[in-house]
């Protein structure tokens, strides 16, 4: 582990060299004090990988730590992960472009907690093990529920790697002057090293770690910003508005999506989305019981709502502070340097200088590293815990599992640094909404239906969520970003960007179509297993218990 550490370092080292040499005009100076804390990060959370490393025995360890995480650790770890650069960095870059309709898009996030709360956290953990898979799948056909679910968590986990790694490599590139590509690999390196030796342990410890640097730096942000308003969030809306180009106008809806059939699309797949998340959905096996899980959601969704609010402050302040004069050093040619997602990170060192910039840096990469070492242990999961070991090779060891797992680590981390480099182009905040459109119309309805439908059948689950899969990704394809922005076609074929209103739709009466229609005696027989299933998701009986270390 040791030799690993150190071949990191000298990887990291190389990366940095090779940056400030070919440094480019469009690329900031080397920042000594982003860099000194960046390198403190690194250090203390790989000797946090290898304390997770030694613990880190079973398959029970590597994908749920054990079941031994208490549920405000857990509340925090799940803020850590939901938390992600999109969120920090995409929304404040929103509000900064657009000020109220940038505020929606962090609503429309939030909105997602509640169904969480009420209807899944105390089910999920009562009836699942290591995937959501293991719900589904509770009284219905292994085979196809687990392929299925295994596709639609690896769509999922791609749409949403991309995004990560493209945020993390402009995010680099930016701040420390390092090429692009190398930026990407040096994320995908550390977030392999994490997850293959640490597992959930060490992917737990991470997220929670960065949920505290990240509450605490944004934090810090909005108080400096509400004080040079003295406190007055009405006079951070007036300079705001006087400053951004459009005047009061960035006070009302309506500027970012005008047409109501995108808003309620886009609302729906930000909402379902949330509880079809995998890697979010994984967290609530890292506790012990229903009641440490429902303490979770509630943990997180205080962290989580405090997030949005702080953020809000934070855009309004990029608007209020760097359409200055004193903000005009952070304009190229008109435009914010780095893009309208850097406006947080250019605010911060308006406000605390370079040593402030320098702690939003390690923030920043923190928040990006935490997720996708969630994301890669949730599609590793899928592969080795759903596929390999529930239906290639049902009689594998544990053992066996935990090594699928880790070369599957190995994969997806080096898929996720050629797709991240490939992908550069494409836009962070729309990559995250597709994720979440397919989230919302795969793996949401099939969740939701078989905690709370008995008539919900093998044939139902697989023929409607593959419909509903389908459904969103060729929508997607069809659509004007794929379709016309990246194919070159002249016009799309499906005329709206976000496709989760009628692929969620398709999903749910499909679902309902083929389950009503299956009178076969393995429907029977699963309809009638409901009755026990829905004792055990209420009162935890059998559910496995947490693991002393």
């Amino acid at each position: 582990m040791l030799r690993v550490l150190a071949l990191i370092s000298i990887i990291a080292l190389s990366a940095f060299a090779a940056g400030d040499a070919s440094f480019e005009a469009t690329k900031r100076e080397l920042n000594i004090p982003a860099i000194i804390m960046f390198f403190a990060f690194i250090v203390f959370t790989l000797g946090l990988t290898v304390w997770a490393a030694r613990r880190t025995k079973s398959a029970s360890d590597f994908y749920t730590a054990g079941g031994g995480i208490t549920g405000f650790q857990n509340g925090l770890a799940i803020a850590g992960d939901y938390m992600s650069a999109a969120a920090f960095l995409g929304v404040s870059g929103l509000i900064y472009l657009k000020g109220y309709d940038g505020v929606i898009y962090a609503v429309s996030f939030l909105v997602g907690w509640p169904i969480i709360l009420f209807f899944m956290a105390e089910k999920l953990r009562n009836l699942g093990k290591f995937t959501f898979a293991d719900i589904a799948a509770y009284r219905l056909s292994q085979k196809e529920i687990r392929t299925l679910a295994a596709f639609g968590t690896l769509s999922v986990v791609v749409l949403y790697l991309i995004a990560q790694m493209v945020g993390a490599g402009k995010l680099i590139q930016v701040l420390f002057g390092m090429e692009y590509e190398f930026a990407v690999i040096l994320v995908g390196v550390m977030m392999i090293i994490y997850v293959t030796f640490g597992g959930m342990l060490a992917t737990t410890w991470v997220q929670i770690i960065k949920a505290c640097l990240l509450l605490s730096g944004v934090s810090f942000m909005a108080v400096m910003v509400l004080y040079h308003f003295n406190f007055n969030f009405e006079s951070l809306a007036v300079a705001a508005s006087e400053n951004h180009k459009d005047k009061e106008s960035i006070l009302s809806p309506g500027g970012f999506i005008s047409d109501p059939i995108s808003a309620i699309s886009l609302g729906m797949a930000l909402m379902f989305g949330t509880a079809g998340l995998p890697h979010v959905l994984m967290r609530f096996f890292t506790v012990g019981n229903a009641k440490e899980a429902r303490k979770s959601v509630v943990y997180a969704t205080g962290f989580v709502g405090y997030f949005w609010i702080i953020i809000t402050i934070v855009g309004f302040g990029a608007i209020a502070f760097l359409n200055t004069d004193a903000g005009a050093q952070y304009f190229t040619d008109g435009k914010l340097f780095g893009g309208n997602n850097m406006a947080s990170i250019h605010l911060s060192h308006m406000l605390g200088g370079n040593a402030f910039l320098g702690f939003i840096s390690a923030v920043a990469f923190a928040t990006i590293l935490a997720v996708v070492s969630g994301l890669t242990l949730s599609g590793a999961s899928a592969i080795s815990h759903d596929l390999y070991s529930n239906v290639i090779n049902p009689n594998a060891t544990d053992e066996q599992v935990v090594k699928i797992s880790r070369i599957t680590v190995v994969v997806v981390g080096f898929v996720g640094v050629l797709l991240g480099i490939a992908f550069e182009q494409q836009n962070i905040a729309y990559m995250v909404g597709l994720a979440f459109g397919i989230a919302a119309s795969a793996n949401f309805p099939i969740l939701f239906l078989s905690i709370y439908w008995r008539g919900l059948t093998t044939r139902g689950a697989f023929l409607g969520g593959l419909t509903g899969l389908i459904t969103a990704v060729t929508l997607v394809i069809v659509g004007p970003i794929v379709w016309v922005q990246i194919l070159g076609n002249e016009e799309a074929l499906f005329p709206y960007k976000h496709p989760a209103l009628f692929s969620v739709t398709v999903a749910f009466i499909s679902i309902w179509f083929f389950s009503k229609t299956d009178s076969s005696e393995r429907g029977k027989a699963e309809k009638e297993l409901f009755r026990a299933q829905n004792i055990r998701a209420n009162t935890g009986i059998g559910a496995a218990g947490a693991v002393d270390h």
